[in-house]
């Protein structure tokens, strides 16, 4: 199914995707690229509501911040580990 675009950059949803989209007259509509297409969804999805609040902390970054705890934790032990093996070499206990 292909639609012309209109002059000011607009195009008709088909009433069948509308439907099952459950999108009425006044709705609102999110739109993302994803590959070479373009994606629509009514913009009560949860989802859209990313990022509307302005000074709350952010999710993504306090989870950032935890993984590059965990990475800098994980460095450190196998650091610890590659140098008690070493240690081990040098002192011929059996490793």
């Amino acid at each position: 199914m292909t639609h012309k675009v209109g002059p000011k950059g607009q195009v008709v949803i088909p009433k069948e995707m509308r439907d099952q989209l459950g999108i009425r007259p006044g709705d609102r509509v999110s739109f993302w690229c994803d590959g070479d297409s373009v994606s629509v969804r009514r913009s009560d999805d949860v989802r859209s509501l990313f990022g509307c609040l302005p000074g709350e902390p952010s999710l993504i970054d306090d989870l950032m911040a935890e993984r590059r705890f965990d990475r800098e934790l994980e460095e450190t032990r196998y650091a610890r580990y590659e140098a008690s093996l070493s240690d081990d070499e040098t002192s011929g206990r059996p490793g």
